[in-house]
């Protein structure tokens, strides 16, 4: 099972006048980067919000909002009207002292002075905290789900191009011995024409000749590319998403690519090298999205 890092989920709480609304929106981060948007009414849990994201989302940039609406008509705001007498009178007094007539009602602007009206801090009881936890705790599971299905449509792409990749392995094979037959050809039709001019030793040029044919061997690198495949699909089918392994596998896939192509000296060969790496690279491409 793989999961994608992009995600979304919101949740809604209406509690006793309040509409809480939390969303969460997830998109790929080598890391957790959170970005939060708390009111003040919650803002001493900002930690244990921080510490339940960490632990529900794992890996992945995360833009989490909570929005509260208070529709209770019962709210209470505040008035400090000695304070507001005060800036009335003292912006009359201002106003008669430069000679600058009112031509508009202050009242309004009064209003909008400091600390004149307010909304006494309310209290965040246990219960209520219980259940914003739980609709946090709703939220994140939201995400997930909507990572797990995007992860299962990567993961039938990802099915896709890797055995792509296993099956071009066995096209290799009829070129790599037609390419040994017409290198030893090659040189043995040279030495026909060095022949009446040089002297060699047969046995010795055998050797040679079983040296540098065993060099270009890929047998290994083809043996090596067909269990990194396996191993690919057997990883995808753990029950735990392995972004970050997925990964380091493909570049052990890449390496026994770009082998099998330096070594190869065949160009029908490395026709089949570069398919291998175009979808190779798609698939690493499709892995930076996965968690």
């Amino acid at each position: 099972m793989i999961k994608s890092m992009t995600g979304f989920g919101r949740s809604v709480l209406e509690n006793d006048g309040k509409v809480i609304t939390v969303e969460i929106r997830t998109l790929n981060s080598k890391q957790l980067d959170l970005n939060t948007r708390i009111p003040l009414l919650f803002k001493n849990y900002e930690n244990e919000i921080r510490s339940i994201l960490s632990k529900e989302l794992e890996r992945a940039k995360a833009d989490f909002t909570i929005t509260v609406e208070n529709r209770s008509v019962n709210s209470t705001v505040a008035i400090n009207k000695e304070l507001a007498k005060s800036y009335y009178q003292t912006l009359t007094d201002l106003s008669e002292e430069l000679h600058n007539p009112v031509t508009s009602d202050i009242f309004l602007h009064v209003l909008r002075m400091p600390d004149v009206v307010s909304t006494p801090q309310e209290e965040v009881s246990d219960e209520l905290w219980n259940e914003v936890r739980n609709t946090i705790l709703e939220a994140c599971n939201q995400v997930n789900a909507f990572r797990i299905s995007e992860g299962k449509v990567l993961e039938q792409d990802f099915v896709k191009r890797i055995t792509l990749i296993r099956d071009m392995i066995d096209e290799v094979t009829p070129f790599e011995e037609n390419r040994i037959v017409r290198i030893r050809e090659k040189f043995e039709n040279a030495l026909k024409d060095l022949a009446p001019k040089v002297q060699y030793d047969p046995n010795r040029l055998e050797q040679e000749m079983f040296y540098y044919l065993e060099k270009l061997d890929v047998t290994e690198e083809k043996v090596r590319l067909r269990k990194h495949c396996d191993y690919f699909i057997e990883t995808l089918n753990d029950n735990q998403s392995n972004g970050k392994k997925l990964g380091f596998i493909v570049q052990e896939c890449g390496r026994e690519i770009n082998t099998l192509g330096s070594k190869s000296n065949d160009f029908d060969i490395q026709q089949i090298v570069v398919r291998m790496k175009d979808e190779l690279e798609k698939l690493k491409e499709q892995l930076a999205n996965i968690l």
